[in-house]
């Protein structure tokens, strides 16, 4: 229903997240359909309220909790800050959460700190949705959200690529009597002069095949000119021939 649309998902859907509009009937890729198939279950291990933390990606590398520490605090007062590092080698992935005291702080930093540079790289900055999203399935199991066009796999209803209002194909389909009835002119107009162009094409492609079929005559007849001249040029070398061979006879008879 139009009437329900929203930009953002209130319950994530992944099929739904695989469309522009959330408007698919069937996926498109194959990470929606392991993303539909997968069970994913929130990590208990994680602490904290999920309403006042802060999800902060495309993070620089080389970036530490404690720059994020200082930009972050500006603010409001910060609970905890978790950079999300490799188990094995310890590197960052570039991602973390950030939990504020109060909820006025994560406003705060929700809506001024997304697009925020630091280190040369440009932060997006949302709500946590692993834990208040329903429904939600992480990136790496073929769901999340966002994502980059190279990847072919975009996700929306989120932040960074909400939905786009679907278009109402019935009310286009469909019209009204009324609206028919009382068409505009323009569209009148623009009616006539695809017909025209319809027929003045079709006059096109009429010229056009008679050139090409009497071009085709033009290069029989052109063939058939060389393959005649060549007749004639045979024939005479032939006739040539015969002359210079009757002068030999004639000359070898007199001598005798």
């Amino acid at each position: 229903m139009m009437s329900e649309w929203c930009p953002v998902a209130k319950v994530y859907d992944p099929l739904r997240a695989g469309s522009i509009d959330g408007t698919d009937v069937e996926p498109h890729d194959k990470a929606v359909w392991r993303a539909m198939l997968a069970r994913y279950k929130p990590n208990k291990g994680v602490t904290g309220d999920p309403h006042l933390t802060l999800f902060v990606a495309r993070l620089n590398p080389q970036t530490s909790e404690e720059k994020l520490q200082e930009v972050f605090s500006k603010f409001g007062d910060i609970r905890r800050v978790r950079l999300v590092r490799d188990i094995i080698t310890g590197y960052s992935k570039c991602y973390a959460f950030i939990e504020y005291k109060e909820e006025r702080s994560v406003n705060r930093a929700w809506r001024d700190a997304n697009k925020l540079v630091v280190d040369q790289y440009e932060l997006f900055v949302d709500f946590e949705q692993e834990r208040t999203l329903q429904g939600w399935i992480p990136r790496r199991l073929g769901g999340g959200q966002g994502g980059k066009k190279e990847s072919g796999q975009l996700r929306f209803g989120g932040r960074d690529r909400p939905f786009r209002k679907p278009i109402n194909l019935t009310s286009m389909m469909a019209p009204s009597r009324s609206a028919d009835r009382w068409e505009g002119t323009s569209m009148r107009e623009e009616r006539q002069r695809d017909h025209e162009q319809d027929r003045e094409h079709g006059r096109w492609r009429e010229r056009k095949n008679d050139w090409e079929r009497g071009n085709d005559w033009n290069e029989r007849g052109h063939y058939k000119e060389k393959r005649d001249s060549k007749r004639h040029r045979e024939r005479s070398r032939e006739r040539d021939s015969n002359r210079d061979d009757k002068r030999r006879r004639d000359l070898h008879t007199d001598r005798e």
